[in-house]
């Protein structure tokens, strides 16, 4: 009896040719460049949060220069001993206004001037907001300044140059038969560093005698 037999083939491995490898190295050269890009986006919204947070502090810090100088006006004007002139008195540090400045005034300076300037202006250092916090998050570069401009007596709206409609009576001598006048604040203030300065400007009326 014959009995059948298998022939078992064997066939040669084929030769690699790296296909695997390069497709294994442009995958992990395109996950490379997300990873990048993720973090060249990231990197930029913490740039930009960062700086939107400085100019927040700057427009905060001006704003409580121009309370802290609405306040001084307010409790000076309510003494009645008190006269509301620049110059003198408790204003001695106010300027009067003048509509046509030279470039030099120290005021002109502080109203237009790009950069960080305080010559001739008053601290609002109630507060070292140079360092208002312990690890530095609400630290200013500087405490904000402020000017005060006399912008002569208040009168009715429409009657002259200078006047504030909705602050004085109806026969334009106030409220409480007073002379009012208008003053003209402006204040600086800085954020963690001069990179964020920001002025701002109000009008605040006052008895003046």
């Amino acid at each position: 009896m014959n009995r059948p037999f298998f022939i078992i083939r064997f066939n040669p491995p084929h030769r690699q040719r790296g296909v695997v490898l390069v497709v294994a190295l442009i995958f992990l050269l395109l996950v490379t460049m997300l990873a990048i890009s993720a973090s060249g986006t990231s990197m930029l919204q913490q740039k930009l949060a960062g700086g939107q947070r400085n100019a927040q502090l700057a427009e905060w810090s001006a704003e409580s220069a121009i309370r802290a100088a609405e306040w001084r006006l307010w409790r000076a004007s309510s003494d009645s001993s008190t006269r509301m002139q620049c110059g003198s008195g408790v204003l001695s540090n106010c300027y009067d206004y003048d509509p046509n400045p030279p470039t030099t005034s120290k005021a002109f300076i502080f109203r237009t001037s790009s950069g960080w300037v305080t010559e001739g202006a008053t601290e609002y250092a109630t507060a070292t907001l140079t360092n208002a916090s312990a690890d530095g998050t609400f630290d200013l570069g500087s405490n904000p300044y402020y000017i005060i401009e006399d912008l002569g007596l208040e009168l009715p709206p429409n009657s002259g140059l200078q006047h504030e409609s909705g602050s004085t009576g109806s026969t334009g001598t106030g409220y409480t038969s007073t002379n009012r006048h208008l003053y003209r604040i402006t204040a600086r203030g800085m954020g963690n560093n001069q990179n964020a300065i920001r002025v701002i400007e109000t009008t605040f009326a006052a008895k003046a005698d």
